[in-house]
C-alpha cells in the first residue's frame, strides 16, 4: 500500500482590502479559517506577511484562490491574482498554486448568515471562512495528494 505523505496546505483569498488565510489539518483533510491580514498598501509587506504564516504553520504548499469568471475564463481579477501568487512563489520555499475560488465568498457569507452572525461580525470572518471554503475544496479534488 503507497502511503502518502502528509501535506499541510495554507489557503489564501485575495482581496482587495483584506487576505483571507485558511489552513489544513497535518493530513492534508480538512480545512478551517485561520487568520485574516489586512492589506498594507505594499504587496511586498502582504507577501512577507503571508510567508512568515506558511513557515509559523509548517506548510508545505501554498493554494491562491483564482477568481475566475462565472463562464470559467480568465479575467482581470484572476489575472491579477495569477501575477500575485507568482510574486508570491518568489520569497516562499514551497510550492504555490491557484485554484478555483467561484463563489466561495458567497458561501461564507451565507453560511456565517444561517450561524446567525450580523453584518458587522460577517465582515469580520467572511474573508478567512471564505479561504477555508476554497481550501477545502482544493482538497477534496485530490490535488493534494496527485503527484
Amino acid at each position: 500500500m503507497n502511503r502518502v505523505p502528509n501535506i499541510r496546505a495554507l489557503g489564501i483569498d485575495l482581496g482587495s482590502k483584506r487576505i483571507g488565510i485558511a489552513i489544513s489539518d497535518p493530513s492534508g483533510t480538512i480545512a478551517s479559517p485561520l487568520t485574516m491580514v489586512p492589506r498594507s498598501g505594499s504587496p511586498r509587506r502582504d507577501h512577507a506577511a503571508m510567508a512568515a504564516l506558511a513557515v509559523e504553520e509548517d506548510v508545505t504548499i501554498i493554494v491562491v484562490g483564482l477568481p475566475l469568471n462565472m463562464n470559467g475564463t480568465v479575467g482581470p481579477a484572476a489575472q491579477a491574482a495569477i501575477k500575485e501568487a507568482e510574486a508570491l512563489a518568489t520569497v516562499v520555499n514551497m510550492p504555490v498554486v491557484t485554484f478555483d475560488e467561484r463563489r466561495t465568498t458567497v458561501t461564507a457569507d451565507r453560511a456565517l448568515m444561517e450561524g446567525g452572525l450580523g453584518a458587522q461580525a460577517r465582515r469580520k470572518l467572511v474573508d478567512k471562512v471564505a479561504a477555508a471554503v476554497m481550501l477545502q475544496a482544493w482538497l477534496d479534488s485530490g490535488a493534494a495528494h496527485r503527484p
